[in-house]
Order: C-alpha cells, then sequence, then structure tokens
C-alpha cells in the first residue's frame, strides 16, 4: 500500500490489529521492507502487537529520487577528509523524517521502533529527535559513526560494494547469494534455495541500483552521531551478532554504552542478517525493553 508520508509516497505493509501497540521496522542499506523476514512480523503480532513494515525512500516501492543524481562516492570521501561537509541528495535524518510523516499518516502517535544496520541508525535518530513518539527503541547490527569503533572487514565491504556481474536475474542472484555468504551468519546459515528464491522475488519487485548508492552517501555524511544518540530517553535494547564482518560486534557495544539505560545483546555465531533460528531471541529481545514503560 502506498501512501503519502513527509511530501513522498512510501509503500508500507500493516499487520495485526490497528488499535494494538505499533512496532515500526526500518530496514537497512538499499533493502527492500521485504528483507524484514515475515515469521519476525507473524511473531510480534502473535505478542499482540500492530508492525509496519516499509520500503525507505529510494528503494523498493517508494519514492525514487534520480533526478538527484548518483553521488561519487570516492569524490564525497575525500571532501568529507578535508573537513567538509560535501552536498548529498538527502541524509539519514530525512529519512528519520520518512518514518515520522508515514506514522503521521498512519495516525499512530507513539510507536517502538526497531531498525537493522542503516535502519538502526535512522531508528537512532528517531529516538533521538522525537523522544515523545518513541516507546522503545532497538537497534539491530547498527553502530553509532564513532571513527575510533572497528570498521567493516575488506571482504565484506568489497561483497556489499562490488556490483553484479550484469543486471540479469541470474547475475543478480549470484552476486546476492555470494553477498549473503560473506556478510551472514556463520552458525546459522540460510538454505541456499530458500536464499535463491528471496533475492529472485525481491529483484522481480524492484531492482534499483542508484538508490543503494544515494543511501550510502547519506551514511557517509552522518558522520559521529554519538552526541545525538546520547539523548536518547527511551528504554532501549542493542542486539548485535559477535561474527558481524560489516558492522562489528563492537559498533554495537558502543551503540549500547552511548545511550543511557541501554540492555545489550551479543549472539555468537550471527552476522549481518536475520537468521530464522534467532527470531525467537529477538522478540524476547525487544520485549525486555517494550514491556517498560516509556519516559518521555
Amino acid at each position: 500500500m502506498k501512501i503519502q508520508a513527509n511530501a513522498i509516497s512510501i509503500e508500507y505493509e500493516s499487520y495485526g490489529p490497528d488499535g494494538a501497540p505499533a512496532v515500526l521496522l526500518i530496514m537497512g542499506l538499499g533493502a527492500q521492507l521485504t528483507w524484514w523476514p515475515i515469521q519476525l512480523v507473524d511473531g510480534l503480532v502473535e505478542r499482540g502487537y500492530r508492525v509496519i513494515r516499509y520500503d525507505n525512500r529510494d528503494v523498493g516501492l517508494s519514492a525514487k529520487f534520480d533526478a538527484a543524481g548518483v553521488p561519487n562516492l570516492v569524490q564525497l570521501a575525500a571532501t568529507l577528509f578535508t573537513g567538509m561537509t560535501p552536498s548529498v541528495p538527502y541524509t539519514l535524518n530525512d529519512m528519520a523524517a520518512d518514518a515520522a510523516g508515514l506514522l503521521d499518516a498512519l495516525g499512530i502517535e507513539r510507536a517502538h521502533i526497531l531498525g537493522g544496520s542503516m535502519g538502526g541508525m535512522i531508528a537512532q535518530i528517531f529516538a533521538a529527535t522525537w523522544p515523545a513518539r518513541t516507546l522503545s527503541l532497538t537497534s539491530i547490527m547498527s553502530t553509532t559513526g564513532n571513527p575510533a569503533v572497528p570498521q567493516s572487514s575488506a571482504t565484506a565491504m568489497a561483497a556489499l560494494t562490488t556490483r553484479p556481474a550484469g543486471i540479469d536475474l541470474e547475475s543478480i542472484v549470484a552476486h546476492g547469494i555470494n553477498t549473503a555468504r560473506v556478510i551472514g551468519s556463520p552458525s546459522y546459515p540460510t538454505d541456499a534455495e530458500a536464499l535463491r528464491q528471496r533475492i529472485q522475488s525481491n529483484f522481480e519487485r524492484s531492482f534499483h541500483p542508484t538508490g543503494f548508492t544515494r543511501h550510502m552517501a547519506a551514511i557517509y555524511v552522518a558522520g559521529d552521531r554519538r552526541r545525538a544518540i546520547a539523548t536518547i530517553t527511551a528504554p532501549t535494547m542493542v542486539i548485535h551478532g559477535v561474527d558481524d564482518p560489516l558492522v562489528p560486534v563492537e559498533g554495537g557495544r558502543d551503540t549500547a554504552a552511548t545511550i543511557p539505560g541501554a540492555k545489550l545483546l551479543e549472539i555468537p555465531g550471527m552476522g549481518h542478517d536475520i537468521p530464522v533460528a534467532l527470531i525467537p531471541t529477538i522478540l524476547d529481545a525487544f520485549e525486555e525493553v517494550a514491556r517498560q514503560p516509556a519516559t518521555a
């Protein structure tokens, strides 16, 4: 379903009764709403929540920003190195405003905010900017932008940023499978056929690689967000895989250390994905803070 939010078109899906406490799921870099496992969505509904998952701007079926051009990430990084802030098509703050706009459009005053990877960064910004609207925050496999925290492994970053050999289905599937194997959970590998079907389904739903680059640019210019993150007052759970090569576990530790009162769950064998086998653990961790009273 499409709705106008923050002056753009946002594609979203809603599950569970409208009157139940809302959980807003914010997906990561270049990823469609369909990358949220439906088992997680169903588990939240079974526990009494209304779940909204949506396509971030510039991905999936939401508004595209092709008119803004494709940023040159090398030049952007060089500009940042000089201490200057380059111009980008939009920022993570703009994307957090999309989340707030979506809640406005749906008539939802307050929600539990749950984000993964870049979506965790957006969720953190949301909780810092709209404390009165944040019932709880769950940040999964994300970080603070602290430059002292270990960065992605070279292998993981190469898998993420190297483009597929072609734009045909088989090239996209092969690239997606390789990326999942490099950054995914070593102790909880996804079944190869299930992964192939998921990648194919997402490709057929939408293929928009330039949005990925603009998302990357938004992450680059976000920089160190600890000053804002330290103001978060919502009950917070930070979940991170010990074996995450893309956003090392130190990023989760730094997030938990920065947010007052945040809880930290480190999961051995988990990489940069959400394995179906770990969904009960993630649901329990989410509820550990979702059941706490919001302080704002």
